[in-house]
């Protein structure tokens, strides 16, 4: 299947331009001054601007949800699950869905967000492929993995709290087939200040680019500070040695945003 393009590649029967679709609308959640700036939440809010909030604030999400299609195709083993952990709308889903080839295959998705579940129900519904997806609104934490070649964390990891995050990789490892893989997409911190400092200055000029005012882009901040907590790329690689994982390396980076392939 021909690979589609952001925002097609989401909903390609749903919304061919999100910015004309009755379902989505241009991200101005955070366009004027906010008395209080409450702390993010995936709601219905976030829902409905979530494709442009993430063409606009995160470099590379066509090319990593792409590329997760690709690397399903290259590692979806017949007779297993593939599972889409923090599914929100269903990018990465549809990217499995459009390019897995191994027979009896299928695709589980989850999310602890009630609206981005049910939207993604209409996003799957949609869509013309005709590997089965069974989608789950739960806590990645108590959702168990099982028979498991493909586990995709795409930017998701980032939003559990850290005393959990070791013991999600760890079950994710323990679910995983032989050469199964685990693809985990993540913001990232820098230990260097001045490093750190550059990456959040280009991040900044990114969004600036793609339409963001300064105030968005502050008050966004402000929301996402204390429900986002990037990891370095360091820490994320022992974690998953510890988990188990034989061979854990970056395959993408953009700035301070990367995604990793952790083969079992």
């Amino acid at each position: 299947t021909k690979p589609l393009s952001w925002p097609t590649y989401l909903a390609p029967n749903i919304m061919p331009d999100h910015t004309n679709d009755k379902l989505y609308t241009t991200d101005s959640l955070y366009a004027n001054p906010l008395q209080q700036v409450d702390a993010f939440a995936f709601d219905e809010a976030v829902v409905n601007v979530f494709p442009d909030m993430i063409k606009r604030s995160v470099p590379g999400y066509a090319t990593i949800i792409n590329m997760i299609g690709n690397l399903a195709e290259r590692y979806a083993q017949p007779d297993s699950f593939c599972y889409d952990l923090g599914c929100s709308l269903g990018a990465a889903t549809l990217a499995m869905r459009h390019r897995i080839q191994a027979a009896n295959c299928s695709i589980v998705g989850v999310d602890n967000s009630a609206a981005m579940i049910a939207r993604c129900q209409q996003v799957i519904a949609a869509d013309s492929a005709e590997i089965d997806v069974a989608l789950h609104c739960a806590d990645l934490c108590e959702f168990p993995i099982n028979n498991a070649s493909v586990a995709v964390l795409n930017f998701t990891l980032q939003f559990i709290a850290l005393q959990k995050r070791a013991a999600i990789l760890r079950k994710i490892h323990d679910g995983l087939k032989p050469n199964g893989v685990l693809i985990l997409s993540e913001k990232l911190a820098f230990d260097d200040e001045q490093h750190q400092a550059l990456m959040i200055e280009l991040h900044h000029n990114f969004k600036r680019a793609n339409g963001y005012s300064d105030l968005e882009i502050a008050q966004k901040r402000s929301a996402i500070e204390n429900v986002l907590i990037p990891e370095t790329l360091a820490v994320h690689r022992q974690r998953l040695k510890d988990a188990g994982f034989s061979s854990v390396d970056v395959w993408f980076q953009c700035f301070n945003f990367a995604s990793i392939i952790a083969i079992k």
